[in-house]
């Protein structure tokens, strides 16, 4: 063939030229149904598209192709669809593409303002403007606005969050109140449609104050019987509340309304004094008080004695009149005898005394007290009564006395009807006279200070005035319990050993009241008595007990009684206790795996290891893998933990607990597999993934987990699937008609991983394509060799208790 015949056969060939059409850069709104569209227009035949992102991510949509065109489909835009996409068409033997910029925005929410509905008045108040859910954020630009002047403006910044907040410090005036403000926010992206680039958001200004210019109105000095009203104003926002309180002398207060007007219509002496208004709203409150005066005539006059009104020769009395109800001009103080009137004082005031220094049987008689105002009077008597004396002895205590050894006891005398008494002091028996004696008028005191047992007997009070005598006595018995008992232990002991207790008591009396109890909290164990004795004594018991295990810390109580009549009940028993210590070896060890059940790679799991010894001896915790021990924690005490976080694969094994002290050792073990999903998956093509007609080629696909995993390769645009035991595929025979992407899926019960790739098979000229089936049969049939062979490895890799990894290629075997 010449030149000019091959130049006049390529001509119209390469005249031809095709031209894939896809805009550059898109923006699609989140939440959105968007649609890239591809598109090769004047390709005679059919043309085939494929898609890539240009990013390490997949394309999360889906494809679908029509005769010229392919549309991308993204059923909800996310932002995980921002990518870079690059669209193939092929049309015969010329391929063309396309790249395109996917951009995703979302500007859905209206700003929200903060803190213009409660501004206080005359203080600092931040105004906060926010807008949130904006992507991307640093397109974002946020403006405050009070009316039309800004007062803030921010724009956001590519710093990953997707709101932006701006504040700005206001300080009111009442002039403020019910004024606009505005928080605008724009999306400055000039490719989304207008009216979806800004949002606004207004409210009004809302001045709060506390109460204030509080004033009260009313008459504060009223008539008995008539009505009282008082009035209470303020200013302040929001609602003011009104609170009317009586102050009452003793500091009391009584809340009496809740209305600006307080009124009272029968005013009484009791309503008389201060009022408070308290004015309160959630800021604050303010409050005033006036002072009410009830006019009158006296009331409450009342005249008193300063002691009884009987009283013997010689004695003081003070008489006292006065009159508080309400105010008093004048009182006088009279006393009435034989129907005469005798003056003995007149006071200016509301109140007024006279004393009798010694006073007389002629001065019995009444007495009466008169209070005069401008409004009248009121008057109050009393009958004084002036006897002789009668001598009268009185002992104290006068009952049996019980009093501790080391403390001191005070006996008083006193006598009565004698102005002049005379004391003398005795005791039956032998007693010797430590006493101290001091007497004072009517009163004389014995002091025994301190007492001692020797002090224990009868003592007697005499009192003569005149020719008259009489006297009264007394018993004093005496007791020792200074100190609770003291138990004495042979210390820690082996179980089984018979161990004895002793328990001491110092310095008791009398020893015949004395008894010591034995205890182990159940129940008593032995008990005896003291025997009797003239002064102070140790008293000491010993108890013999056999130790059981039982018996560790158990208290061992001796208590001491002291069963004596009139010996305070705080002072009747005292106790000692001491706990008993049992040696022994190792028992109830156990191991714990917290959380219990499957264990998955990447959680935490806590292994506690715990035992029970006296003493406390060493806890190991151990890991055992084909027969080899690691040692991963030990320590002295009853337990110990370890925390593997995050768990791996490698982790798994037999754990071991082991205890030991002096007496003995246990262990307790438990064995833990950690189950992982299908990782770190890669796929293999051996020759080659371009491959000319008829050849074979090899997939193998390596991934680590488990349990095993199922393998299984699928090619994309196509239904059938092929399942491998192993990860190793084998495609025999191969056609034009197998280029494209496949997809291999690695798959266990926690979970899957997949791996996209391209087989590219090249056309022999002339040769008519093999089809999917030409190579499905030999494929199945080496799969099933394959599988028996996975089958084994598993069997042998599921002894390794761990991880598991695919069958590995050997590409000279291909």
């Amino acid at each position: 063939m010449d030149l000019t015949l091959l130049i006049f056969i390529l001509l119209p060939v390469a005249a031809v030229s095709y031209k894939v059409v896809m805009p550059s850069e898109v923006w699609f709104k989140m939440g959105d149904r968007r649609t890239l569209t591809c598109s090769m227009r004047s390709c005679p035949g059919e043309v085939k598209f494929s898609w890539t992102s240009l990013e390490d991510k997949p394309l999360f949509a889906t494809v679908d192709n029509k005769h010229a065109e392919s549309l991308l489909i993204f059923e909800s835009v996310m932002k995980n669809h921002e990518n870079t996409v690059v669209c193939k068409a092929t049309c015969g033997k010329d391929s063309k593409q396309a790249t395109a910029a996917i951009k995703v925005y979302s500007f859905q929410r209206n700003p929200v303002i903060i803190g213009n509905e409660h501004m206080i008045l005359g203080e600092e108040n931040i105004l906060t403007c926010e807008v949130s859910h904006v992507y991307p954020s640093e397109y974002l630009e946020v403006k405050l606005l009070y009316e039309d002047k800004v007062l803030v403006s921010k724009e956001g910044e590519e710093d990953g969050t997707d709101s932006l907040k701006i504040s700005h410090t206001f300080q009111p005036s009442s002039e403020d109140d019910g004024k606009e403000i505005t928080c605008r926010a724009s999306l400055n992206v000039e490719d989304i449609p207008h009216d979806e680039r800004t949002k606004k958001t207004s409210g009004h200004l809302r001045v709060l104050s506390a109460p204030h210019n509080l004033r009260m109105s009313g008459l504060t000095a009223v008539s008995l019987g008539s009505s009282l009203t008082l009035t209470c104003e303020a200013e302040g926002s929001p609602e003011l509340e009104f609170t009317w309180t009586a102050l009452k002398p003793d500091g009391q207060s009584v809340e009496i309304g809740k209305r600006r007007e307080m009124s009272i219509p029968n005013v009484t002496l009791s309503d008389a004094g201060v009022y408070q208004c308290e004015v309160s709203n959630n800021l604050g409150r303010q409050t005033d008080n006036v002072s009410v005066v009830v006019q009158a005539p006296p009331m409450n006059t009342i005249i008193e004695a300063s002691q009884q009104t009987v009283l013997m020769e010689g004695e003081s009395i003070s008489i006292f009149c006065k009159s508080d109800g309400v105010p008093v001009d004048r009182v006088v103080l009279r006393r009435m005898l034989d129907s005469r009137t005798t003056e003995l004082k007149s006071s200016v005031g509301s109140e007024t005394s006279f004393t009798f220094e010694s006073v007389k049987v002629s001065d019995s008689g009444f007495y009466e007290c008169t209070a005069f105002n401008k409004f009248g009077s009121q008057s109050a008597s009393l009958n004084l009564t002036v006897e002789a004396y009668l001598l009268e002895v009185e002992l104290q205590p006068s009952d049996a006395i019980v009093a501790e050894s080391g403390s001191s006891l005070t006996l008083s005398c006193n006598a009565s009807g004698c102005p002049q008494p005379t004391f003398t002091w005795k005791s039956l028996g032998n007693l010797p006279n430590r006493g101290l004696i001091k007497t004072d008028g009517l009163l004389s005191k014995l002091f025994l200070d301190p007492v001692e047992v020797e002090d224990e007997g009868t003592y007697i009070c005499e009192v003569t005035c005149g020719s008259a005598a009489k006297s009264k006595q007394t018993k004093v018995n005496v007791f020792s319990f200074p100190t609770s008992p003291v138990v004495e232990s042979p210390g820690p002991s082996l179980e089984g050993e018979m161990i004895r207790l002793t328990c001491t008591v110092l310095d008791v009396f009398p020893t015949n009241f004395f008894r010591i109890v034995w205890t182990d909290g159940e129940g008593e164990l032995h008990s005896e008595s003291g025997m009797l004795s003239s002064h102070l004594q140790n008293l000491t018991s010993v108890l013999s007990y056999h130790v059981e295990a039982k018996d560790q810390d158990k208290l061992m109580t001796c208590k001491v009684l002291l069963d004596m009549n009139g010996v305070p009940t705080a002072q009747t028993v005292k106790t000692a206790s001491t706990a008993l210590s049992v040696h022994y070896p190792p028992r109830g060890t156990r191991i714990t795996v917290i959380p219990q059940g499957e264990l998955k790679e990447g959680e935490s799991v806590s292994i506690s290891c715990l035992s029970d010894s006296v003493p406390v001896g060493r806890v190991e915790l151990i890991r055992v893998v084909d027969g080899i021990e690691t040692e991963l924690m030990a320590r002295d005490g009853v337990e110990t933990l370890v925390i593997l976080t995050p768990l791996e694969l490698g982790d798994s094994g037999l754990y071991v607990c082991k205890a030991s002290n002096r007496h003995g050792s246990e262990s307790d073990s438990v064995e833990i597999k950690v189950k992982a999903p299908p990782r770190n998956t890669t796929v293999e093509v051996f020759p080659s993934s371009e491959v000319q007609e008829g050849q074979n080629i090899t997939i193998c696909c390596n991934s680590v987990s488990f349990p095993p995993p199922a393998v299984v390769l699928r090619k994309l645009d196509s239904e059938s699937v092929i399942y491998s035991p192993d990860g190793v595929f084998q495609l025999i025979n191969l056609t034009a008609n197998d280029t494209g992407m496949y997809q291999v899926n690695v798959t266990n019960d926690l979970g899957y991983e997949t791996e996209i790739f391209i087989i590219h098979v090249m056309e022999k000229r002339f040769v008519s394509p093999p089809s999917w089936t030409d190579f499905i049969t030999p494929a199945i049939c080496l799969g099933a060799t394959a599988a028996l062979v996975g089958i084994m490895v598993y069997l042998w890799r599921d002894r390794k208790k761990g991880s598991y990894d695919l069958t590995k290629c050997n590409p000279d075997t291909v």
